[in-house]
């Protein structure tokens, strides 16, 4: 199919697209396109007008700032999967990068795009809120971070407002060790997740001090799961602690049912994965 009719921009300043943004009600933003083009092909979504801001400048990069790195909205998700620094600090966003849809996909799509966009099944968003990412937006009153941890309203949405721009993702240098794994929805790692999970682990003197863990594929959003940080914090991250906490996975989490499988398929999937990424972290 064909989408319907619409607008055309290509400002070469984010302070242009905000404005674009804020004089358009209903204006998206572009970026790869890899996710808003399929949806408004099936007539699923029309905006008025499109915002491409794959012309701007500057946001093509991956920056070490120090305390953190700083991912541009117009980076690929195979730049992202490829770079040695997201590899070296945020191991789990480096491997979610590299499971992103195929080759085309991830050439074309951006990582920031992806945070945006929140799909319930899509890789980054789970890997982001395990490294404690933070989403930087600009608008009409400037600049504001947005934890990744509070971007996650519901499906397909976002406390982005309509008339801000992703500018980069900021990725903490906070050490420890991250993972990423999931089942796709064609058996393999390519596709959207059936169930996946990102695990971040700090240790010292053999134990776990902190962890942060999130899933995708399983809820209505990308979302941590609390009771199992909570319960290989203070661990020694062996075997049988990482059970017990993977048998939390779902610990205040609505399991939806999808054509991928049933709740109770889903539960066990996320038990399954959040234990391969625990200990993979905890590896690593």
């Amino acid at each position: 199919m064909y989408p319907r009719k619409f607008e055309y921009i290509a400002p070469p300043t984010v302070e242009e697209a905000v404005a674009a943004l804020a004089a358009n009600p209903g204006a998206k933003v572009m970026a790869g396109g890899m996710s808003l083009l399929p949806l408004m092909k099936m007539r699923l979504f029309s905006p008025p007008m499109i915002v491409d801001i794959g012309r701007i400048g500057g946001l093509d990069r991956i920056e070490d700032r120090g305390d953190h790195l700083a991912i541009g909205a117009l980076v690929r998700h195979a730049q992202t999967a490829e770079s040695p620094l997201v590899r070296e600090h945020a191991a789990a966003l480096a491997t979610a990068a590299g499971m992103t849809g195929d080759a085309q996909v991830r050439n074309w799509g951006t990582t920031c795009g992806s945070l945006a966009h929140a799909d319930i099944a899509a890789d980054q968003p789970a890997a982001a809120l395990a490294v404690g990412a933070t989403l930087v937006v600009q608008g009409p009153n400037g600049r504001r971070d947005i934890a990744v941890a509070d971007c996650f309203v519901d499906t397909l949405t976002t406390s982005i407002q309509p008339d801000e721009v992703v500018v980069e993702l900021k990725v903490p240098k906070a050490g420890g060790a991250s993972a990423y794994d999931k089942l796709g929805r064609r058996g393999g790692h390519s596709d959207y997740a059936v169930a996946g999970a990102a695990a971040w682990v700090q240790r010292s003197n053999g134990t776990i001090e902190a962890a942060r863990v999130a899933l995708t594929g399983v809820a209505a959003k990308p979302q941590l799961v609390t009771a199992v940080a909570d319960a290989i914090a203070g661990t020694d991250g062996s075997a049988a602690a990482i059970e017990e906490a993977a048998s939390h996975a779902v610990d205040g989490v609505t399991v939806l049912e999808d054509l991928y499988g049933s709740e109770d398929y889903k539960a066990h999937l996320a038990t399954v994965y959040v234990a391969r990424s625990l200990a993979a972290a905890i590896g690593g």
